[in-house]
């Protein structure tokens, strides 16, 4: 249990918890839950972990898990936040979104600001 906790302080200090529960515009029962998805993936004894279908080593997503900063957290609670599609297992959902941030941030927000340039700003 203290290897639990010991994880949890860890992620809360690298995504900046503190810093996130100011923001007014993030959910905060929404952070929660994916502070807990956090800690479950990193302190799971399962050598192989699935996102998105595939299977990954479990050493592999804990430290992905472990980079994970504010930025990768906004980004995927405001993804989230304007997702208008199903989700049938959002547990699956939200691990492959936290697993895929790093990989994705940069290219979705310099997408959007070329949109936002060029694209004549509407975002449907």
């Amino acid at each position: 249990m203290r290897e639990r906790e010991s994880y949890r302080e860890l992620i809360l200090e690298n995504i900046e918890y503190d810093y996130l529960i100011q923001n007014h515009r993030l959910d905060r029962d929404r952070l929660d839950e994916l502070v807990e998805l956090m800690v479950d993936t990193v302190c799971s004894n399962r050598e192989m972990i699935r996102i998105a279908g595939d299977d990954y080593p479990a050493e592999v997503v804990k430290s992905r898990f472990l980079k994970l900063n504010s930025s990768h957290i906004e980004y995927v609670l405001d993804r989230m936040r304007e997702n208008t599609t199903y989700v049938r297992n959002i547990k699956k959902y939200l691990l492959a979104a936290l697993y895929n941030a790093p990989a994705t941030i940069d290219s979705y927000y310099t997408s959007l600001v070329s949109h936002d340039m060029y694209g004549g700003g509407d975002r449907r």
